[in-house]
């Protein structure tokens, strides 16, 4: 677990370091706050080349405004892959299958 004190999960945390110790590069990303939290994590992790990816369904808001327009500019720019919870679900069952076939 990492303590977030700034907008961005990578600010100021060892996630960058952490993610690339293991070589991953792209992370799903949730949470409490779109507006936020959300789409920094998002915009700063696609600056730091990986591929974020927000699951629309399982992030909340303060404001239902500012939260709409950040998901709407990630989405416009490219920065970020937009999905649901129900497709991540299938795409990490499907893998858990095959990974135990």
């Amino acid at each position: 677990m990492l303590d977030k004190l700034t907008m961005s999960a990578f600010e100021g945390t060892w996630l960058d370091f952490a993610l690339r110790d293991c070589g991953i590069n792209a992370f799903i990303i949730v949470g409490v706050a779109t507006e936020i939290g959300i789409e920094p994590t998002a915009r700063h992790g696609a600056d730091l080349g990986y591929i974020p990816m927000i699951v629309t369904d399982a992030c909340s808001a303060g404001n239902e405004e500012a939260a709409r327009r950040s998901i709407e500019s990630p989405m416009f720019a490219g920065d970020a892959l937009l999905t649901d919870t129900e497709t991540v679900c299938d795409v990490l069952r499907k893998r858990s299958r095959a990974r135990s076939a």
